[in-house]
């Protein structure tokens, strides 16, 4: 009996994210020479063990793409006013393009506080609430990174996404419901599952293409799938040891037309898309600077 190889292409994440970089490193470089190369600020509060892994990855994609990256530690006891305060001094530093704010934070640091606190022509990640409003104008200047990522991979596949069925599984802030905008802007029709959806199969299986950000392994099997559809795994769980997204990778391989994989899939994306926002952070600031003093020598 032979093993039967699986029919879907993994979509190899980690060539979009070079791509991707490639990019950032050659506006990197118009920037500095302009005198302005990108610096991104991660702020780190409390136990650091935690996020020392997903920092280390951050300064290295940076200073591979020509961003400078400097890791900030506090203690665990600092207080929400006293990081408001450090961050409203990282907004007003012209040396600062982007702040970062590491995950997790200790428990009486509530992140959507600190998320509101970051100016949004510094938000790199897309969290304030300005950032991801803007997306249902279809303004995606700074868009938060899982979800951008997620459908830049999509639109790397030979799909028409004008008219596309997609439905999107999981309904966060910052992931699903931006992808259900995203995808929306670009033509496609949407359908949006949570944990009060009926029945998450009879949509999924009827769509071209499935965002999966739920944080749940193994929950979308091979049965969901329609054949030959992309699916796009955006989940992060520890099972046994080893990283698993929330796609049932084996069975959905058999089905699905494009699949991506974890580790190695939306990741490397997301932490291109970083860099991506972070050069046009710094961008957008050079011109407000220059505009700014323009008016002050009238």
């Amino acid at each position: 009996m032979t093993n039967r190889l699986p029919r879907a292409a993994i979509i190899d994440g980690k060539a979009i994210a070079a791509g991707i970089r490639a990019d950032v490193a050659a506006e990197a470089a118009r920037l500095a020479e302009q005198g302005w190369t990108p610096r991104l600020v991660s702020v780190s509060v409390g136990d650091t063990a935690a996020s020392e892994l997903y920092v280390r990855n951050q300064k290295k994609h940076a200073e591979d793409a020509g961003v400078a990256f400097e890791a900030r530690g506090y203690p665990a006891e600092t207080s929400l006013e006293q990081l408001i305060g450090i961050l409203q001094g990282l907004n007003h530093d012209p040396r600062v393009n982007g702040i970062i704010i590491q995950r997790p934070l200790p428990e009486h640091i509530p992140v959507k506080a600190l998320q509101k606190a970051v100016h949004p022509l510094k938000d790199v990640e897309g969290m304030h609430p300005a950032s991801i409003g803007n997306i249902v104008y279809n303004d995606l200047a700074l868009g938060p990174c899982t979800a951008v990522a997620a459908v830049e991979i999509l639109k790397t596949l030979p799909l028409k996404v004008e008219g596309l069925d997609v439905t999107v599984i999981g309904h966060s802030e910052i992931v699903g419901k931006p992808i259900a905008f995203l995808m929306m802007g670009l033509g496609a029709t949407v359908t949006v599952c949570h944990h009060m959806t009926r029945s998450v199969a009879m949509h999924s299986r009827a769509s071209d293409a499935v965002f999966v950000a739920v944080g749940k392994a193994g929950l979308v099997t091979g049965d969901m799938i329609k054949p030959g559809a992309a699916v796009i795994d955006i989940g992060i769980n520890r099972v046994d040891g080893k990283t698993v997204g929330d796609v049932d990778f084996d069975s959905v391989a058999e089905v699905a037309g494009w699949l991506t994989p974890v580790p190695g899939g939306v990741g490397p994306v997301t932490v291109a898309t970083l860099m991506k926002n972070a050069v046009l952070a710094t961008r957008l600031q050079m011109e407000h600077y220059r505009d700014a003093y323009a008016k002050t020598d009238i």
